[in-house]
C-alpha cells in the first residue's frame, strides 16, 4: 500500500500544475480564517462576521465543513487530470508493462484518494479548533466535541465525490471533458428532478428520488449552516418564513454515498480490465 501511494505522490508532485492545486486548495481551506477579519459600518450599523457566532463551537464544525467543500473542485481536477496524464503520458501502460497490476493501479489511485480526503479533514479540524479557541463563546470541553459528526460527513463527502471524479477520468480520458461531463451530470440531476415533479405532482417524492442520485447525496451530507445562525431565524421569524429546517448528518446519508463510493470504484476496474491499453 506504502508503495502505491508512493508511485502516485511522484507522479503528482513532478507535475506542475498538480502542484500548484493542491497548494492552493490547502491554501484557501486556510483563507477560512479570513472570515473572521470580515467587519465593515454604515452609519449606526456594525456589522462584523465572527459576531454572528460562526465561529463558535460546535457550530464551526458544521460551518467550516460545509464552506470548505466548496473547494474540492481544485482536487477534483487534479484527480480527473492524473487519469488524463496517465493516457497521455503512457505511464498507465508502463506501469502494467512493469509488473503493476490493473486492480492494483486502480487500488493506488483509490488510496490516493482517501489520503486527499483525510489530509483534508485533518487539516479542517485544526483550522477549525484553532479558530474556534480563538472566538467561541463556549470553551467546555463537551460543547466543543460535541457535532464532530460534520467532519465525518465532510470526509465521506469528498472520497464519494473524488471516486466519482476518478471514475470520469477513467471512463473519459480527457480532463476537460471529464470536467464537463461533471457538470453536465449535476444538470442532469438538476432537469430530472423538474421532471419527476411536474410528472409525478409530487415534489416531495421527486426530491426523496433525487436525494438517491450521486451528487444530490453528497450535497446532502452537509447541508447548509446559515439558516441555524439565531441572526437569520430572527430575521425570518420577522418576515413570516419559518427557517427549522434538518441540518443533521443521518446515517442512511452516509450509506447511500459509500454505495456510489463502492460502485465508482468497481466501475473504474471493470473498466479498465475492459479496455485494451
Amino acid at each position: 500500500m506504502v508503495r502505491l501511494l508512493n508511485i502516485e505522490f511522484i507522479k503528482l508532485w513532478n507535475n506542475k500544475a498538480s502542484k500548484v492545486l493542491i497548494i492552493s486548495y490547502f491554501v484557501l481551506l486556510t483563507l477560512i480564517s479570513l472570515i473572521a477579519a470580515i467587519k465593515f459600518d454604515i452609519g449606526p450599523i456594525k456589522f462584523h462576521l465572527a459576531e454572528l457566532g460562526i465561529f463558535n463551537f460546535p457550530y464551526i464544525w458544521h460551518f467550516n465543513s460545509f464552506i470548505a467543500a466548496l473547494f474540492k473542485l481544485f482536487l477534483a481536477v487534479v484527480i480527473v487530470s492524473m487519469m488524463a496524464n496517465e493516457y497521455s503520458n503512457k505511464t498507465l501502460k508502463q506501469n502494467l508493462i512493469d509488473g503493476l497490476s490493473k486492480k492494483e493501479f486502480v487500488l493506488s489511485k483509490f488510496i490516493t484518494v482517501l489520503v486527499f480526503a483525510g489530509v483534508s479533514t485533518i487539516f479542517l479540524f485544526v483550522v477549525s479548533m484553532i479558530l474556534g479557541l480563538a472566538y467561541s463563546d463556549f470553551d467546555e470541553l463537551q460543547i466543543i466535541f460535541s457535532e464532530l459528526e460534520y467532519l465525518l460527513a465532510f470526509f465521506i463527502k469528498l472520497i464519494g465525490f473524488f471516486s466519482f471524479c476518478l471514475f470520469l477520468g477513467i471512463l473519459v480520458k480527457r480532463s476537460a471533458f471529464a470536467l464537463g461531463f461533471l457538470i453536465l451530470w449535476y444538470i442532469v440531476e438538476q432537469i430530472s428532478f423538474g421532471l419527476l415533479g411536474w410528472q409525478l405532482e409530487d415534489w416531495k417524492l421527486a426530491q426523496n428520488i433525487k436525494n438517491f442520485l450521486p451528487l444530490e447525496s453528497m450535497s446532502n451530507l452537509v447541508k447548509e449552516p446559515f439558516t441555524r445562525l439565531s441572526a437569520v431565524k430572527n430575521l425570518g421569524n420577522q418576515i413570516g418564513e419559518n427557517f427549522n429546517f434538518d441540518h443533521d448528518v443521518h446515517w442512511y446519508q452516509i450509506l447511500i454515498v459509500l454505495v456510489w463510493t463502492t460502485l465508482f470504484i468497481y466501475w473504474s476496474y471493470a473498466l479498465l480490465k475492459r479496455r485494451d491499453l
